[in-house]
């Protein structure tokens, strides 16, 4: 059994938006929370302040409590938490859409209907991702609890989509004749407050820095500094280490009109990640 603890960047004015999931082990779970406790504990003791959650566009801008930290020990930090995402041996899904793009082939009546927000359009991308990796693992390993940050606007209309999928989405991971739709995702997905939920926060900090990394690559924000650029590639070379697979999220090659969706609505450098 597993969970998937999921957080979005960039649904505001940003020009691409995206959406991380943490896919955890339940026997593992509890260890990683604990890991993640103790590295919170750490960063209170460096800023003097009690930290119970990171607010990474803070953190990384040196807002708030971070503003005694300078940039090189922050990125020194960052880099420390991708490895230690890594060395967890969690896996990670992601999913973007150029909202451009989107827009565009809304109006066009190029997505469904059921995929009328941003969020949606990433949420549902992430649930059959998931589905479609899980579903080769044998006597129900792949069974998984999807857990969202708080987004009440979308809670019934998603919860709705996942629970009566449409027939378009069935193409995306092969379903098979007497396959029941969506067989990998646990009742409906839940939704908590990344306060108290701390996997979803590290969800939140891995989806800054990929959609960071997308907007740099694609010359849509100039780098802040010098550095930044390459720094960004090290740190998400680290993250996709523990990739579920392009082909999972972005087949390069063979895509059916499902899988053509989200791809072709995709920023061009996520969905180029190995």
């Amino acid at each position: 059994m597993k969970v998937c603890y999921c957080d979005e960047s960039g649904t505001g004015d940003e020009p691409i938006a995206v959406m991380v999931g943490i896919l955890v082990d339940c026997q593992r779970m509890h260890i990683t929370k604990d890991h993640w406790k103790n590295l919170l504990d750490q960063l209170s003791e460096m800023t003097g302040k009690t930290v119970t959650e990171i607010h990474t566009r803070d953190f990384y801008a040196g807002n708030g409590p971070w503003r005694n930290l300078d940039g090189p020990l922050r990125a020194r930090i960052i880099a420390t938490i991708f490895e230690w995402l890594r060395d967890r041996k969690h896996h990670v899904v992601y999913t973007s859409v150029c909202k451009t793009s989107y827009h565009s082939n809304f109006a066009l009546q190029r997505i469904p209907d059921e995929l009328n927000t941003i969020w949606r359009f990433l949420g549902f991308h992430l649930v059959l991702a998931i589905q479609k990796y899980c579903q080769k693992e044998p006597k129900n390993k792949g069974h998984t609890f999807f857990v969202f940050d708080n987004e009440n606007r979308e809670e019934m209309r998603f919860t709705d989509i996942i629970c009566h999928p449409r027939a378009w989405s069935d193409n995306y991971y092969g379903r098979a004749k007497k396959q029941s739709q969506l067989d990998q995702v646990v009742d409906v997905p839940y939704f908590g407050d990344s306060t108290d939920v701390s996997l979803i926060q590290v969800a939140d900090f891995a989806a800054y820095f990929l959609r960071r990394y997308a907007e740099i690559k694609e010359g849509l924000i100039p780098a802040r500094y010098t550095e930044e650029e390459h720094r960004i590639d090290g740190w998400m070379e680290v993250f996709t280490e523990r990739s579920i697979g392009t082909s999972m999220m972005y087949p390069k090659v063979g895509r059916n009109s499902a899988e053509a969706l989200f791809f072709d609505n995709a920023s061009t450098s996520i969905r180029s990640l190995a």
